[in-house]
């Protein structure tokens, strides 16, 4: 059988195909890192990085391996850094939520690669047309701020022909061997992973919110646009928890209206105050009611029940989907 995935592997010099989501501010320089040590692709996520932070995180990661990694700029923001990120040696940079068209061309100069996320067969024929390294297709089963309105299974089915020979990179409700033997046998080159590397050793995430990972099913996550913080409108996947069930049980009310808008729940490291609603993911050094946070997750967290190293992780993975190709 074809496996795509052998010349992924051999393109990007990587020992398996497993590519790190770029998780927010969850996705530090560590777990980046780590991934790529491990002989998959890291990423972390620069979308509201400074010039400054980005190049420091980007050289953090080359001081540790020459391993490619990633990051990502959400397009629904202006991507201030990327110049940064680039002269500091970003090897890869892949943009979700907008078009890339303005950016292409500074990536090329510095003689970076490039992915870009997809949801669809109309945006794949754009996206391809940037001649990218890799696309990214996205199901709604994924957590954090949600692209897709459609299963990967939908998406991936329909992406595929309109890559035109372009590797394809599924993400999307996907934690463990058996999720990612699916998505390879349909035809992907690779499998992207965000909720169960936040649920690791290396992750920036509150040790609460990793073990709330770890105890969650499927059905324990919604898409919603309760937590809308800095994206409005922009729907996102997480965990449900007090905040929400009382947003609901209020009629989903808009923003000014909302329960307990104004109430402080928690304060980061820095001490200031974690509002409710805010889409702040919660990190290690916050205080307060996590559970009540922004805690993203995908449908993939009901694989989830330990927090593992990245570097025991990513081989774990690849074995579990070796298994059932074996099947």
């Amino acid at each position: 059988m074809h496996r795509p995935y052998i010349s992924f592997l051999a393109r990007f010099e990587l020992e398996y195909p497993i590519v790190q989501a770029p998780t927010g501010s969850i996705s530090g320089p560590e777990l980046a890192s780590a991934v790529s040590c491990a002989g998959a692709m890291g990423a972390m996520a620069l979308s509201w990085a400074d010039p400054d932070t980005a190049a420091d995180q980007v050289r953090a990661v080359k001081a540790f391996t020459s391993r490619p990694f990633l990051v990502n700029y959400a397009l629904a923001f202006p991507p201030r850094s990327l110049n940064a990120a680039l002269e500091a040696g970003a090897p890869l940079v892949t943009f979700s939520w907008g078009d890339p068209s303005n950016y292409v061309a500074a990536v090329r100069s510095f003689g970076a690669r490039m992915g870009i996320q997809v949801t669809n067969a109309e945006g794949a024929r754009r996206a391809v047309q940037h001649a990218p390294d890799f696309l990214i297709c996205q199901g709604v089963e994924a957590g954090g701020h949600v692209q897709a309105t459609r299963r990967l299974c939908q998406v991936l089915e329909e992406v595929l022909p309109f890559a035109a020979g372009i590797p394809v990179v599924a993400a999307g409700g996907i934690g463990d061997g058996a999720a990612m033997a699916s998505a390879l046998d349909m035809g992907a080159a690779a499998v992207m992973l965000g909720t169960r590397f936040v649920a690791t050793r290396e992750s920036r995430a509150h040790p609460e919110y990793k073990r709330l990972l770890t105890q969650a099913e499927s059905a324990d996550t919604s898409l919603t646009v309760c937590f809308d913080g800095g994206w409005p409108y922009a729907a996102h996947r997480v965990l449900r928890n007090t905040t929400l069930e009382a947003w609901e049980a209020a009629g989903c009310p808009p923003v000014g209206q909302r329960p307990g808008e104004d109430e402080a729940i928690g304060a980061a490291a820095d001490g200031h105050a974690i509002l409710r609603y805010e889409d702040t993911a919660p990190r290690a050094g916050f205080e307060g009611d996590i559970a009540a946070m922004c805690c993203y997750a995908g449908t993939s967290c009901g694989a989830i029940n330990d927090i593992p190293s990245a570097t025991d992780l990513v081989p774990r993975l690849w074995a579990e989907c070796l298994h059932r190709f074996a099947k």
